[in-house]
């Protein structure tokens, strides 16, 4: 019993260590509103991290090698616990290495960059394609426990948001109830004393469902989604809604149906997709349409929060080899957007991705130095850190909460 009483007493002292290493009291997220966040896929695997998943997400038509792959930037993993050796090599002849989110000392690292830069926190990815296979099921799990426990480590907000992309109707959206169900019963979603960092919205725990509205000939409609959001509802959850860029006027990537109106009005937030439809030059024109969007979310009672990417690349995509490149231009197009978000009275920001290398919109640190050979990727310009991307965001939060001026001339970093 002296035993069971001491092993019981330490665990009691390792759960309160997660919610207080980085900060004594912990920080409670009450609102979306006046927060920057970040999408998080955490969907990298690599041979030998124990999710028996090979290389995934990382792997091409032919494995993960030199010339096949569907990455375009390489992670800078100069401060990852684990790395895993790849095929691929640097200029110098040595192997290139990467991570695998299965870790969970890789998505400490990731959390702790949050706190150390200012990104206020993140939604975390359940893709209900991969969450419906035993595999992909207990992936996820494992990335979402390692991210609670460092969320509430480094005082960082969470989320769970779920990603509609190849749902199958008349069943996934009630796979998608009994998993938050799971989820809020595990991870104490509804127990903010319990879980600080979990993200509360209009009085109730945030939960995000993205891939509504969209024209692409997807095999689920507004009946599903309206099963997801008032089961949600029900379950006690306020819901963010992901919506397509031309929503308000179900134009352009839309279905022109005006019951996507009917059911963003029963959502808390609207979050349009804004990923690869406009670079530097094109911007100001979607700028205008935030400011459209911010006004009609006003006028129904909804909250809303625009997206900023930092820019993107697909060459080496399969398929994709001469499809759209946006260029970063050193964070100027990024810092565009974040200030025009802000300037156009946005209360919140969602920015993609945090850690999304396959579309080249990872925020996250990224190598200066990447491998040569069949597969060409994009290197972080060496005018900037790795992290230049990561301090952007943070500033744009501080911005965001007028703690430093608005402006929209891209900050100058002082390195001193």
């Amino acid at each position: 019993m002296r035993r069971f009483c001491k092993l019981f007493f330490c665990s009691l002292l390792v759960v309160a260590s997660s919610c207080t290493q980085a900060d004594e009291k912990p920080k409670m997220y009450n609102s979306y509103k006046g927060l920057v966040m970040a999408g998080y896929q955490g969907w990298f695997n690599a041979p030998d991290d124990g999710a028996n998943r090979q290389w995934h997400h990382y792997t091409g038509p032919d494995g993960f090698r030199p010339g096949s792959c569907t990455i375009d930037f390489w992670p800078d993993v100069s401060e990852y616990e684990k790395t895993y050796e790849t095929e691929f090599r640097m200029a110098d002849g040595t192997p290139a290495r990467v991570f695998s989110s299965y870790d969970e000392s890789t998505v400490d690292t990731h959390f702790r960059w949050m706190k150390e830069y200012g990104l206020d926190g993140v939604f975390m990815q359940r893709f209900l394609a991969e969450i419906r296979n035993e595999s992909g099921l207990m992936h996820f799990n494992k990335v979402l426990d390692s991210a609670m426990r460092a969320a509430n480590r480094y005082g960082r907000a969470i989320c769970v948001m779920y990603d509609l992309s190849g749902m199958r109707p008349g069943q996934d959206e009630y796979l998608l109830l009994r998993d938050i169900a799971d989820l809020s019963e595990r991870h104490a979603l509804k127990d903010h004393g319990r879980n600080p960092s979990y993200l509360y919205h209009n009085g109730k725990p945030l939960v995000c469902v993205w891939g509504v509205g969209f024209n692409d000939k997807r095999k689920y409609g507004f009946d599903e989604a309206e099963t997801i959001i008032r089961g949600l509802k029900a379950q006690g959850f306020s819901v963010m809604l992901g919506v397509p860029t031309h929503w308000q006027k179900l134009t352009g990537d839309t279905q022109h149906d005006p019951r996507l109106h009917e059911l963003i009005r029963e959502c808390d937030v609207v979050m349009p997709w804004f990923v690869g439809r406009y670079d530097e030059e094109s911007y100001p024109r979607y700028n205008s349409l935030i400011k459209e969007n911010i006004a009609w979310a006003g006028q129904n009672g909804v909250d809303y929060a625009p997206l900023c990417f930092p820019g993107f690349s697909w060459r080496n995509m399969p398929g994709k080899e001469n499809s759209l490149q946006i260029h970063r231009n050193k964070g100027a197009f990024l810092w565009q957007q974040l200030s025009g978000a802000i300037a156009s009275g946005a209360e919140m920001l969602y920015i993609a991705m945090f850690d999304e290398i396959d579309e080249g919109t990872a925020i996250f640190k990224c190598a200066h130095q990447v491998p040569v050979g069949a597969s060409r990727f994009v290197a972080i310009d060496e005018e900037i850190g790795s992290d230049h991307y990561l301090w952007l965001v943070g500033q744009a939060g501080r911005m965001l909460r007028g703690e430093i001026p608005l402006s929209d001339a891209m900050p100058v970093r002082d390195r001193d």
